[in-house]
């Protein structure tokens, strides 16, 4: 759907809409996402437990694709979701729902700082971000994005784009990541992909372990569950806690 350029230079049915409906933007112009910041986050109703207290189910196994990253190299997403805990999500840069990807941002923004001050945590955790809309989102566009992020080889953050709707669109089944597309008063496809955010868990097996939606994305539970599958490796490498 593109190419490098020159040196110098919530159901299936619903994923299909957003195949007809992305291709229908070939050629127009996408506004730069606002960054508005949430006024408030998810509250809390509960103390979470301790990191290691307590297990995670084995959800899914996340599924393998072939995506490209910022540098036009093609990833396979097996090999990004094994070895190390992975946080992963889908997002788009032009978005702007407060509540969407911005807050999606803000909040792994936040967690990646207070993992990297956690020694333990250092080399073992990855985060990764998989654009909706392949159309805009070239590798070049998730460059630039992405030199918005601070780079820290302790624990790095994955941009990626697919080439086309027809290789993202097994990826968002299999995961069950809801999208659509929406449409304005005379039936033509709007520039906003309405989804239901999500950030999915993934152990060092490749395996989901934990789904969050909207409302329970709170960073505390989160850290903990993250910090839970740091446990359980040492555990399971004979080291304890």
């Amino acid at each position: 759907m593109w190419a490098r350029p020159a040196a110098g230079g919530r159901a299936v049915a619903a994923l299909r809409l957003v195949a007809g409906a992305l291709l229908c933007w070939l050629g127009g112009t996408a506004h730069a996402a606002a960054d508005p910041t949430p006024a408030h986050a998810p509250q809390m109703q509960f103390v979470p437990p301790a990191p290691g207290s307590y297990q995670l189910q084995r959800i899914q196994r996340a599924p393998d694709a072939v995506l490209v990253d910022a540098q036009y190299r093609q990833r396979r997403l097996a090999n990004l979701t094994r070895d190390k805990v992975t946080l992963l999500t889908f997002f788009y840069t032009y978005c702007t729902d407060a509540w969407g990807c911005p807050f999606a941002r803000q909040l792994m923004g936040g967690l990646r700082e207070q993992l990297l001050a956690r020694p333990q945590a250092a080399g073992r955790v990855r985060f990764v971000s998989i654009s909706f809309d392949p159309t805009h989102d070239t590798p070049e566009v998730l460059r630039l994005h992405a030199g918005q992020v601070p780079a820290d080889s302790r624990l790095p953050w994955e941009f990626l784009t697919a080439r086309g709707m027809r290789e993202l669109l097994p990826l968002l089944d299999d995961l069950g990541q809801d999208v659509r597309v929406e449409y304005d008063d005379g039936g033509r496809p709007m520039r906003t992909i309405n989804h239901m955010l999500k950030l999915f868990l993934i152990d060092r097996d490749g395996v989901v372990r934990e789904i969050y939606a909207l409302d329970y994305l709170h960073p505390a539970t989160m850290l903990n569950d993250i910090e839970t599958l740091l446990v359980e490796e040492r555990r399971a490498l004979g080291g304890g806690r």
